[in-house]
């Protein structure tokens, strides 16, 4: 999957707030989250999953939506620092994330 990086910065946000994320949650520097297309919804990476990303140890959460252009992809928070963002760019990743059963499974 495609990922790329993102700040809490007014030209790279929509709304009001540039730390208020598209569920409400206020994002800060330092957070582990990230921000996912819109497609990967249906796939169950929903607000607050965890999410492993293959070049870091850390765990992350789905915490922001992106912009309905985008597909397949997801964003990186890192927090106010653009140079690290740019810098960190656009890779090729491999996530891996738990779903819940009651989505994998319906009952009759």
């Amino acid at each position: 999957m495609t990922a790329s990086a993102y700040n809490s910065v007014s030209w790279q946000t929509t709304g009001t707030n540039p730390s208020i994320a598209a569920w409400g949650d206020t994002l800060k520097p330092g957070m582990k989250s990230i921000a996912v297309s819109r497609d990967l919804l249906k796939l169950g990476l929903k607000h607050n999953t965890m999410v492993k990303i293959d070049t870091f140890p850390d765990t992350f959460y789905v915490m922001d939506k992106m912009n309905r252009k985008w597909h397949n992809r997801i964003d990186i928070y890192m927090g106010l620092d653009v140079k690290k963002a740019r810098q960190w760019g656009k890779k090729k990743l491999k996530i891996r994330y738990a779903v819940p059963l009651d989505t994998i499974f319906t009952s009759k």
